[in-house]
Protein backbone atom coordinates (compact mmCIF):
# COMPACT_ATOMS: atom_id res chain seq x y z
CA UNK A 1 0.00 0.00 0.00
CA UNK A 2 1.32 3.45 -0.98
CA UNK A 3 0.83 6.11 1.65
CA UNK A 4 1.01 9.67 0.36
CA UNK A 5 2.62 12.35 2.45
CA UNK A 6 0.31 14.92 4.00
CA UNK A 7 1.20 18.34 2.70
CA UNK A 8 1.65 21.05 5.28
CA UNK A 9 0.85 24.65 4.52
CA UNK A 10 2.50 27.68 5.98
CA UNK A 11 0.27 29.91 8.06
CA UNK A 12 0.90 32.73 5.58
CA UNK A 13 -0.44 30.56 2.72
CA UNK A 14 -3.63 29.86 4.64
CA UNK A 15 -4.00 33.57 5.41
CA UNK A 16 -3.56 34.42 1.71
CA UNK A 17 -6.20 31.83 0.77
CA UNK A 18 -8.63 33.21 3.35
CA UNK A 19 -8.19 36.81 2.17
CA UNK A 20 -8.65 35.68 -1.44
CA UNK A 21 -11.79 33.76 -0.44
CA UNK A 22 -13.21 36.88 1.22
CA UNK A 23 -12.50 38.92 -1.92
CA UNK A 24 -14.21 36.31 -4.12
CA UNK A 25 -17.26 36.34 -1.81
CA UNK A 26 -17.50 40.11 -2.16
CA UNK A 27 -16.47 41.00 1.39
CA UNK A 28 -14.06 43.50 -0.19
CA UNK A 29 -14.75 45.43 -3.40
CA UNK A 30 -12.16 46.28 -6.10
CA UNK A 31 -10.35 49.46 -5.09
CA UNK A 32 -11.32 49.04 -1.43
CA UNK A 33 -8.69 49.20 1.28
CA UNK A 34 -7.99 46.04 3.26
CA UNK A 35 -8.10 46.18 7.07
CA UNK A 36 -4.74 47.02 8.65
CA UNK A 37 -2.19 44.31 9.44
CA UNK A 38 -3.11 44.58 13.12
CA UNK A 39 -6.82 44.18 12.39
CA UNK A 40 -6.20 41.18 10.14
CA UNK A 41 -4.03 39.60 12.82
CA UNK A 42 -6.83 39.95 15.35
CA UNK A 43 -9.55 38.73 12.96
CA UNK A 44 -7.59 35.71 11.74
CA UNK A 45 -5.79 34.91 14.97
CA UNK A 46 -2.32 34.89 13.45
CA UNK A 47 0.93 36.81 13.81
CA UNK A 48 2.04 39.90 11.90
CA UNK A 49 4.68 38.06 9.85
CA UNK A 50 2.05 35.64 8.50
CA UNK A 51 -0.20 38.52 7.41
CA UNK A 52 2.68 40.46 5.84
CA UNK A 53 3.87 37.38 3.93
CA UNK A 54 0.30 36.72 2.76
CA UNK A 55 -0.02 40.29 1.47
CA UNK A 56 3.31 39.94 -0.35
CA UNK A 57 2.03 36.75 -2.01
CA UNK A 58 -1.28 38.34 -3.04
CA UNK A 59 0.52 41.44 -4.30
CA UNK A 60 2.82 39.29 -6.45
CA UNK A 61 -0.25 37.68 -8.01
CA UNK A 62 -1.83 41.06 -8.72
CA UNK A 63 -4.78 40.50 -6.39
CA UNK A 64 -3.85 43.40 -4.11
CA UNK A 65 -1.44 46.31 -4.35
CA UNK A 66 0.35 48.14 -1.57
CA UNK A 67 0.51 51.92 -1.43
CA UNK A 68 3.40 53.05 0.72
CA UNK A 69 2.18 54.94 3.77
CA UNK A 70 -1.47 54.25 2.96
CA UNK A 71 -2.14 50.54 3.15
CA UNK A 72 -3.18 47.59 0.99
CA UNK A 73 -5.92 47.87 -1.63
CA UNK A 74 -7.88 45.31 -3.65
CA UNK A 75 -6.71 45.50 -7.26
CA UNK A 76 -9.24 46.63 -9.84
CA UNK A 77 -9.71 44.85 -13.16
CA UNK A 78 -7.19 46.14 -15.71
CA UNK A 79 -7.67 44.85 -19.29
CA UNK A 80 -4.24 46.18 -20.31
CA UNK A 81 -2.64 43.44 -18.19
CA UNK A 82 -4.54 40.55 -19.77
CA UNK A 83 -2.03 39.97 -22.54
CA UNK A 84 1.29 40.96 -20.98
CA UNK A 85 3.06 37.84 -22.21
CA UNK A 86 4.70 38.21 -25.61
CA UNK A 87 5.44 35.39 -28.05
CA UNK A 88 8.95 36.52 -28.89
CA UNK A 89 9.71 33.75 -31.40
CA UNK A 90 6.42 32.23 -32.57
CA UNK A 91 6.71 29.15 -34.77
CA UNK A 92 4.83 28.65 -38.04
CA UNK A 93 2.19 26.72 -36.10
CA UNK A 94 1.83 29.63 -33.67
CA UNK A 95 1.42 32.11 -36.53
CA UNK A 96 -1.24 29.98 -38.24
CA UNK A 97 -3.19 29.54 -35.01
CA UNK A 98 -2.95 33.24 -34.15
CA UNK A 99 -4.23 34.10 -37.62
CA UNK A 100 -7.18 31.75 -37.11
CA UNK A 101 -7.97 33.58 -33.88
CA UNK A 102 -7.64 36.86 -35.74
CA UNK A 103 -10.20 35.72 -38.34
CA UNK A 104 -12.73 34.98 -35.60
CA UNK A 105 -11.96 38.19 -33.73
CA UNK A 106 -11.69 40.75 -36.52
CA UNK A 107 -14.91 39.91 -38.31
CA UNK A 108 -16.70 40.83 -35.09
CA UNK A 109 -14.52 43.91 -34.67
CA UNK A 110 -15.45 45.15 -38.16
CA UNK A 111 -19.14 44.61 -37.39
CA UNK A 112 -18.91 46.38 -34.03
CA UNK A 113 -16.81 49.21 -35.52
CA UNK A 114 -19.57 49.93 -38.05
CA UNK A 115 -21.97 50.45 -35.16
CA UNK A 116 -19.80 52.42 -32.74
CA UNK A 117 -17.26 54.33 -34.88
CA UNK A 118 -16.96 58.08 -34.46
CA UNK A 119 -15.91 60.67 -37.02
CA UNK A 120 -12.49 60.75 -35.34
CA UNK A 121 -12.19 56.97 -35.75
CA UNK A 122 -13.04 57.25 -39.45
CA UNK A 123 -10.43 59.96 -39.89
CA UNK A 124 -7.73 57.76 -38.34
CA UNK A 125 -8.68 54.82 -40.56
CA UNK A 126 -8.70 57.04 -43.63
CA UNK A 127 -5.23 58.38 -42.77
CA UNK A 128 -3.94 54.79 -42.65
CA UNK A 129 -5.44 54.05 -46.06
CA UNK A 130 -3.81 57.12 -47.59
CA UNK A 131 -0.39 55.91 -46.40
CA UNK A 132 -0.74 52.36 -47.75
CA UNK A 133 1.38 52.91 -50.83
CA UNK A 134 4.16 54.59 -48.81
CA UNK A 135 4.51 52.26 -45.83
CA UNK A 136 2.53 49.17 -46.67
CA UNK A 137 2.85 46.86 -43.67
CA UNK A 138 2.78 49.62 -41.05
CA UNK A 139 -0.29 51.35 -42.46
CA UNK A 140 -1.97 47.93 -42.73
CA UNK A 141 -1.26 47.27 -39.05
CA UNK A 142 -2.46 50.71 -37.96
CA UNK A 143 -5.64 50.40 -40.04
CA UNK A 144 -6.62 47.18 -38.28
CA UNK A 145 -5.73 48.58 -34.85
CA UNK A 146 -7.69 51.78 -35.56
CA UNK A 147 -10.68 49.59 -36.34
CA UNK A 148 -10.29 47.76 -33.03
CA UNK A 149 -10.03 51.05 -31.12
CA UNK A 150 -13.21 52.31 -32.74
CA UNK A 151 -15.19 49.57 -30.97
CA UNK A 152 -14.43 51.18 -27.60
CA UNK A 153 -13.88 47.70 -26.13
CA UNK A 154 -10.58 47.69 -24.21
CA UNK A 155 -10.29 43.90 -24.13
CA UNK A 156 -10.72 43.63 -27.90
CA UNK A 157 -8.11 46.36 -28.36
CA UNK A 158 -5.59 44.61 -26.09
CA UNK A 159 -6.24 41.25 -27.75
CA UNK A 160 -5.64 42.73 -31.21
CA UNK A 161 -2.47 44.45 -29.99
CA UNK A 162 -1.22 41.15 -28.56
CA UNK A 163 -1.81 39.28 -31.84
CA UNK A 164 -0.25 42.12 -33.84
CA UNK A 165 2.86 42.16 -31.64
CA UNK A 166 3.23 38.38 -31.82
CA UNK A 167 2.90 38.21 -35.62
CA UNK A 168 4.70 41.46 -36.45
CA UNK A 169 7.85 39.91 -37.94
CA UNK A 170 5.89 37.46 -40.10
CA UNK A 171 3.55 40.15 -41.40
CA UNK A 172 6.50 42.42 -42.22
CA UNK A 173 8.09 39.56 -44.18
CA UNK A 174 4.75 38.83 -45.86
CA UNK A 175 4.34 42.43 -47.02
CA UNK A 176 7.89 42.42 -48.33
CA UNK A 177 7.12 39.19 -50.20
CA UNK A 178 3.91 40.45 -51.88
CA UNK A 179 5.66 43.55 -53.22
CA UNK A 180 6.71 41.25 -56.05
CA UNK A 181 3.07 40.91 -57.05
CA UNK A 182 1.34 44.26 -57.57
CA UNK A 183 -2.06 42.63 -58.15
CA UNK A 184 -1.98 41.13 -54.63
CA UNK A 185 -1.02 44.48 -53.11
CA UNK A 186 -3.76 46.25 -55.08
CA UNK A 187 -6.38 43.71 -54.01
CA UNK A 188 -5.49 44.04 -50.31
CA UNK A 189 -5.66 47.83 -50.53
CA UNK A 190 -8.98 47.61 -52.37
CA UNK A 191 -10.35 45.29 -49.67
CA UNK A 192 -9.26 47.74 -46.97
CA UNK A 193 -11.08 50.54 -48.78
CA UNK A 194 -14.26 48.47 -49.07
CA UNK A 195 -14.16 47.57 -45.37
CA UNK A 196 -13.67 51.24 -44.51
CA UNK A 197 -16.64 52.28 -46.67
CA UNK A 198 -18.88 49.68 -44.99
CA UNK A 199 -17.84 50.93 -41.54
CA UNK A 200 -18.32 54.54 -42.62
CA UNK A 201 -21.83 53.75 -43.90
CA UNK A 202 -22.67 51.81 -40.71
CA UNK A 203 -23.23 48.60 -42.70
CA UNK A 204 -22.27 46.19 -39.94
CA UNK A 205 -23.25 42.91 -41.65
CA UNK A 206 -21.50 43.98 -44.86
CA UNK A 207 -18.38 44.98 -42.90
CA UNK A 208 -18.36 41.53 -41.25
CA UNK A 209 -18.56 39.78 -44.62
CA UNK A 210 -15.90 41.96 -46.24
CA UNK A 211 -13.48 41.42 -43.36
CA UNK A 212 -14.00 37.65 -43.59
CA UNK A 213 -13.23 37.72 -47.33
CA UNK A 214 -10.17 39.91 -46.73
CA UNK A 215 -8.66 37.70 -44.03
CA UNK A 216 -9.38 34.52 -46.01
CA UNK A 217 -7.51 36.03 -48.96
CA UNK A 218 -4.55 37.14 -46.82
CA UNK A 219 -4.39 33.72 -45.15
CA UNK A 220 -4.26 31.96 -48.53
CA UNK A 221 -1.49 34.26 -49.73
CA UNK A 222 0.41 33.86 -46.47
CA UNK A 223 0.29 30.06 -46.64
CA UNK A 224 1.50 30.11 -50.25
CA UNK A 225 4.39 32.45 -49.48
CA UNK A 226 7.84 31.40 -48.26
CA UNK A 227 7.37 33.30 -44.99
CA UNK A 228 6.03 30.46 -42.84
CA UNK A 229 8.26 27.82 -44.43
CA UNK A 230 11.28 29.75 -43.21
CA UNK A 231 10.06 29.95 -39.63
CA UNK A 232 10.84 26.99 -37.43
CA UNK A 233 9.54 26.34 -33.97
CA UNK A 234 11.80 26.67 -30.94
Amino acid sequence: MIIEKISTKKVSEMVAEEIERLIEKGAFEPGEKLPSVRELCESLGVGRSAVRDAITTLSGRGIVHVKQGEGTYISEFDPSKLFNQRLMLPSSKDIIELFQVRKILETGIAEKAAIHRSMEDLQKMEECLLKQSVNNWESDLHFHLAMARSTGNEILIQFMQFISDATKKSMMDFHHYIQQNSSTVDKIQQQHQQIYEAIKNKESVHAHRLMKEHLNFVEEELLESHVLQERKGP
